[in-house]
């Protein structure tokens, strides 16, 4: 029955989406059934309604999409206009090779230009298939030669319109796209020439506009407004020919147009040597010049060809004592500028100056926010880390909201040993993952000048890395042209290194730079916080002479075996051992002497626990060991060991050698008790029994009517 239903189904979405496909070919065999050329009556009618409503109908769908129509849908397009226009020359010529036979050419090409180059091929075919069947079938015609002249000058419409149109529109696009990337390039300049943008920054990807470079271009378009708003204004009141600000680039070479107002067609719009005629003397001489009364032969760069000019005024445009740029203005008359005018064209040259200012600090400001906005992020994702691992982890991401990079490194710097060691490391191509727990010594490498001079490296962040090394000549790290180590400071002291690097140049310029090193900064306040809270909870759970858990730690841990204990009904045991004569020990050799006693005893546990046993000081000399999954004969053995291991020790002490003994109670869950208390109480009456029995033993809890516990001896 699923299989009917499913059966059902199949059919219907065929039928649903088919249904034009069959109907065409419904048309079409009625077509080559000679319908066209009957008399006109009801089944003409009919059939022409039809193939109006599905063409009409698949035309909508064509001019809906926005992308490639399916191949169905350019397909059943084809087949329809094909049947339509057969059955117009058969019913007006009565034959395909009639005077209006070329359209059948004019609809291939028109299929292969709009439609996927597969369904024009197949429209190409559909088109041979159904002038064959016309002919022999409704003409009568049986002659392959007009077939085969048909067919191929088809195919060579369809083909030859398909090339030609895809390569034109090719060319199209490749045009296209090369004049928006000079315009953008342009833009580029202009924003570096009016120090809107550092040299080399341009878009960091090609994918994705850069908020900075989109910054810039919109800075640039309302400096030129600006400038051009007083340039018409002068031309317009000052009866000139042209108003023109040239611009100094980015190298400082050459002067260009950067805007203008004119009435001239003659303009030369390539930049030119700051040398070149009367701009050289401007620049040199940081005063304005009047000329008047120019000749033809007279060399204006702005203009090409003859000078058409015969008065000038260039006014230099000077920030912080340096010309950044000229103002010229030109009449074609020879009427020299009177001091009036010239007064009003430094005051232009001031104002364009200005406009340029102020959209500088205003690209500033932006800039300024956009990296606070960045930084208190930082600060908030490192504020609530508390691990290193976390701390560092949120670094490395605050690190790529500020600047795009490929490689990520942290390193942690040990004073007392001199060792660095990388904790961290992050690629997109996996290439330094495998440096993470690398400790290398102290040596002439960029983390180590780093670490010593308290300053990022390389300069500029230029990496090369055949004459410097990241890490160790051993630890090589990845070629890359940008790179740039920052040093974690925290109170001028040195907690290790984040290495950025990146595949693309300049990747790390003056505009990132000091965000990033802000970012290590708070990197480094974090990371001691971190280490800081790792110490209080080691110290809050850690006994500081051994090095084992502290009583409250043991509690905690103890609630949690004894719960996973009843879940899983496994056997838990419980070890309490005390050094025998302790007392002793303290007033004949001291107190310190007891304090390494106590240490020995504390080493010989952890070495002879397992993984999952935990060990811990209770107190004094009292050390508790619970063991999972062990019952009465492993706790026994386990006693035993630790007995024989503190036995055979010795001690050495300024008073000579010294052999210490412990004594050893066990119980075991859920015959000791099911409760920690319980339990705990079981083990401690059965090390006190050990006591009483003459101390050097290991005594197990075994419940009885008679009496509380068994005593064995070693």
């Amino acid at each position: 029955m699923d299989s009917l239903v499913r059966a059902t189904l199949l059919v219907r979405r065929l039928a649903r989406s088919g249904y034009g496909l069959i109907a065409t070919c419904v048309l079409a065999g009625w077509v080559v059934a000679g319908g066209p050329t009957a008399p006109l009556g009801p089944v003409p009618v009919l059939a022409a309604v039809v193939w109006t409503f599905l063409l009409g109908k698949r035309l909508r769908s064509k001019l809906r999409l926005t992308g490639d129509a399916p191949f169905l849908l350019d397909f059943e397009l084809g087949a329809l206009l094909a049947v339509g226009l057969d059955a117009v020359l058969l019913r007006f010529d009565g034959t395909l090779a009639g005077r209006f036979s070329p359209a059948t050419y004019v609809l291939v090409a028109l299929v292969a230009s709009f439609g996927r180059p597969v369904a024009g091929l197949a429209v190409v075919g559909w088109v041979v298939i159904l002038d064959a069947l016309i002919r022999y079938k409704t003409l009568g015609e049986a002659s392959l030669e007009a077939l085969a002249t048909q067919a191929g000058f088809a195919s060579a419409f369809a083909l030859l319109n398909l090339l030609l149109l895809r390569a034109e529109v090719a060319r199209i696009r490749v045009t296209a796209r090369s004049r928006v990337e000079r315009e953008l390039e342009r833009l580029r300049e202009d924003a570096r020439s009016y120090r809107l943008l550092g040299a080399g920054e341009a878009a960091a990807n090609s994918k994705k506009e850069d908020a900075e470079e989109r910054l810039a271009r919109s800075s640039v378009e309302e400096i030129h407004q600006s400038v051009h708003y007083a340039l018409e204004l002068l031309r317009r009141s000052l009866d000139l020919h042209t108003a023109v600000l040239l611009w100094r680039t980015d190298s400082g070479t050459h002067l260009r147009i950067s805007e203008l107002s004119t009435a001239s067609d003659e303009i030369h719009d390539a930049p030119f040597s700051i040398g070149d005629g009367v701009c050289a003397a401007v620049i040199a001489k940081k005063e304005a010049v009047l000329l008047e009364n120019l000749r033809p032969s007279y060399k204006i760069p702005y203009y090409a060809g003859p000078c058409p000019i015969r008065a000038l005024a260039a006014i230099p445009v000077i920030e912080d004592g340096v010309v950044r740029g000229v103002l010229a203005l030109d009449r074609v008359e020879s009427k020299a500028f009177t001091p009036h005018e010239h007064d009003l064209a430094a005051q232009a040259a001031r104002y364009c100056l200005r406009a340029i200012q102020n959209e500088r600090v205003f690209v500033q400001l932006e800039r300024a926010k956009v990296e606070q906005g960045k930084l208190y992020r930082a600060a908030q994702a490192l504020g609530g880390a508390l691990s290193e691992r976390d701390v560092v982890e949120a670094g490395v991401r605050a690190a790529r909201e500020i600047a795009s990079f490929d490689l990520a490194a942290v390193t942690v710097w040990d004073e007392t040993s001199r060792m660095h060691e990388v904790c961290a490391a992050t690629s997109n191509g996996g290439e330094i993952d495998n440096l993470v727990g690398q400790r290398f010594k102290h040596n002439t490498g960029l983390v180590s000048m780093v670490v010593t001079n308290r300053f990022p490296l390389p300069y500029k962040g230029e990496y090369d890395a055949a004459h410097q090394i990241v890490l160790t000549k051993r630890l090589s790290w990845p070629s890359v042209p940008s790179l740039l180590v920052l040093p974690l400071l925290h109170h001028n002291r040195v907690l290790g290194t984040l290495i950025l690097g990146a595949r693309r140049r300049h990747a790390f310029g003056d505009t990132v730079r000091p965000t990033l090193e802000v970012l290590a900064s708070h990197l480094a306040v974090s990371l001691s916080n971190a280490r800081m809270v790792h110490k209080l909870e080691t110290m809050a759970t850690t006994d500081g002479m051994t090095g084992l858990l502290n009583k409250r730690a043991m509690l905690d841990a103890a609630a949690q075996k004894v719960a996973s204990a009843h879940r899983f009904s496994r056997k838990l045991s419980v070890l309490v051992t005390d050094i025998d004569w302790f007392k002793k020990v303290n007033d004949t050799y001291g107190h310190d002497v007891g304090d390494i006693v106590i240490k020995g005893l504390g080493e010989i546990l952890k070495r002879v626990k397992r993984t999952t046993d935990i060990v811990a000081r209770f107190g004094g000399e009292e050390f508790v060991v619970l063991c999972e999954q062990t019952d009465e004969q492993g706790a026994l053995l386990l006693g035993e060991r630790i007995r024989e291991e503190l036995a055979k020790t010795v001690f050495h002490t300024p008073n000579g050698p010294l052999s210490v003994t412990c004594s050893v109670g066990a119980a075991t869950f859920p015959a000791a008790g099911e409760k920690w208390d319980d339990l705990f109480k079981a083990a401690d009456e059965a090390l006190y029994a050990s006591k009483r029995g003459g101390r050097d033993r290991v005594t197990l809890h075994v419940p009885s009517p008679a009496s509380s516990a068994r005593v064995r001896s070693a």
